[in-house]
């Protein structure tokens, strides 16, 4: 690991004062929150920034706060076990609580923060051997396309076929939330899904359209009366586990025999970002029934071009939308 300075601030625009002196050297000043992913790519020569601060010193972005219309206002050092066990998230926003409860270990989950697992970088294996001069990090070919791709995109890929691995991600877009980005020149708000881009609309390098000289201090998550919603997940490894695939789905259903007025359906583990899929969702409106719930699946899969090694992710979305389904249909 190189060595590096450490900068402890303890209000925000101290730390983004930090960010605006180092802005013109891209990457050489990184943030650390949780630090789970942080440290492992130091330690593989992946990054090798000049400065690392500390946002943990920040009084009050470690808060969720439930605003009076239901809200939720989620700090970016908000742990992933404080938002997994929030009470208001488990009872109106359980997507999010499953999806938080769902990732790594306890002790992960106790040190790791939302804006850490929203910001996370790829796990393919080009990308995380430092060896390997991939597209991902400046180099002219993503190695995965014609070589081990067993865990990569079968959407949205192309030149770059990495996958996001944020379990909370597709809850959280399945929700509508809307993020707050802090910089030296301001605070903008954006939705979480357009926080994110695809290979072939940015820079291949970035996942997300955060500046270097910014943070994202909030997540704000609005209130759904009457929704219902749950996420669900495929790993490899019955212990903790990147999902190979999961799904995150809302709807709000009224009714007996129960009907589907609107629905939300997000997948996760099969693109370079959370991957929308609002025609599968419109399957999903109507008669609560296995057979829209196949519709579901299999619009949610059009248009999928499956690597050599990762076609199993195509039936493997279509079992987990019907997984989810069955679940939301017994609440």
């Amino acid at each position: 690991m190189k060595a590096f300075e450490l900068a402890r601030p303890v209000t925000l625009d101290q730390a983004l004062a930090e960010l605006e002196k180092d802005s013109a050297k891209r990457d050489r000043t990184k943030l650390f929150a949780g630090g789970q992913d942080l440290l492992t790519e130091l330690k593989e020569h992946l990054v090798e920034p000049d400065k690392l601060v500390d946002l943990k010193r920040i009084p009050g972005l470690d808060r969720i706060e439930v605003q009076a219309d239901g809200s939720l206002v989620i700090g970016c050092l908000v742990t992933l076990a404080t938002l997994a066990e929030h009470p208001e998230t488990r009872n109106f926003f359980s997507a999010v609580a499953e999806a938080a409860r769902s990732i790594g270990s306890a002790q992960i989950r106790s040190q790791g923060t939302v804006g850490g697992n929203l910001n996370q970088r790829p796990r393919c294996w080009y990308y995380r051997n430092e060896q390997a001069p991939c597209l991902k990090k400046g180099g002219s070919e993503c190695f995965a396309y014609a070589g081990l791709n067993k865990y990569n995109a079968i959407l949205g890929g192309g030149p770059s076929y990495i996958v996001h691995p944020s379990d909370l991600a597709p809850a959280l877009v399945a929700f509508d939330a809307e993020v707050t980005l802090r910089g030296a020149k301001g605070e903008r708000k954006l939705s979480l899904e357009k926080f994110y881009t695809l290979p072939a609309e940015a820079d291949v390098t970035r996942e997300s359209v955060l500046a270097p000289d910014e943070i994202l201090t909030h997540v704000r998550v609005p209130a759904k009366p009457g929704w219902t919603s749950t996420y669900v997940k495929f790993k490899e490894r019955g212990s903790y586990d990147f999902a190979l695939a999961s799904v995150a789905v809302a709807v709000r259903a009224t009714g007996s025999p129960r009907a589907i007025q609107d629905a939300r359906l997000v997948l996760g583990g099969v693109a370079p970002k959370p991957w929308s899929a609002p025609k599968a969702a419109e399957a999903l409106v109507g008669v609560d029934d296995p057979k829209n719930w196949a519709a579901a699946g299999n619009r949610a899969v059009a248009g999928a071009e499956p690597l050599a090694h990762n076609a199993y992710k195509v039936p493997l979305v279509k079992g987990l939308i019907l997984k989810a389904m069955e679940a939301l249909a017994k609440r």
